[in-house]
C-alpha cells in the first residue's frame, strides 16, 4: 500500500469500512488526509480508541456512518473499500465521482481467503458471488483500467481511463 500511495502522489483517502483503524494509519504515515466510514459501531469506537493513542490522529477523520448513506461533494486521490465485501460494486458506483481526475480506487480482499464457492456454507458463498460479480464488473469496465494483484488476501487498483 506504501508503494501504492507514493507511485500515484496519494494526498486525500475515502475509506470505507474503518474497522481498527490499522489502514488508515498506514495511510497517515504516508503524508495523506484520510476521512474514514465505519458502520459498526464497536469498531467505530475501536478506531476512535486506536486514535486518541496515535500521534496521527490529526490526519484521520472516522466518520460512524453507513458509506451507502453518506453523500458527500468531496474529491479524493484515492478511494480504498474495505467495507461489506457484498456491496463493494455499490461502493464503487456511488463514490466513482468522487475520484479526483488522477486518482485510484483500491479494493483490498478482493480474493476472500482463495475459498472456492463449492467449498463454503451458503452465506459465504453469497460473498464470493458478489464478489465474483464485482470482479467482472472491474473486468468489463469501459471508464475505468483495472489491475488484480495477488498480494495479501488480493487487491484490484482501478484508475479511470482519459
Amino acid at each position: 500500500m506504501i508503494k501504492i500511495i507514493k507511485k500515484y502522489n496519494i494526498k486525500s483517502i475515502l475509506e470505507i469500512g474503518t474497522a481498527n483503524s490499522y489502514s488508515s494509519h498506514i495511510f497517515a504515515r504516508c503524508g495523506a488526509k484520510v476521512l474514514s466510514l465505519e458502520k459498526n459501531y464497536k469498531m467505530y469506537n475501536l478506531a476512535l480508541k486506536n486514535l486518541i493513542n496515535s500521534r496521527l490522529n490529526k490526519n484521520i477523520q472516522v466518520l460512524f456512518k453507513d458509506a451507502l448513506l453518506y453523500d458527500t461533494n468531496k474529491k479524493f486521490d484515492m478511494i480504498f473499500i474495505d467495507g461489506s465485501k457484498t456491496n463493494y460494486l455499490k461502493f464503487f458506483q456511488k463514490f466513482q465521482d468522487n475520484l479526483n481526475h488522477k486518482g485510484i480506487i483500491i479494493t483490498d480482499n478482493i480474493n476472500f481467503h482463495k475459498l472456492k464457492i463449492e467449498e463454503v456454507n451458503r452465506r459465504t458463498k453469497k460473498i464470493l458471488l458478489r464478489i465474483n460479480e464485482y470482479k467482472e464488473f472491474l473486468k468489463k469496465n469501459k471508464l475505468f483500467k483495472t489491475i488484480f494483484l495477488d498480494v495479501g488476501d488480493g487487491i484490484s487498483i482501478s484508475k479511470k481511463v482519459k
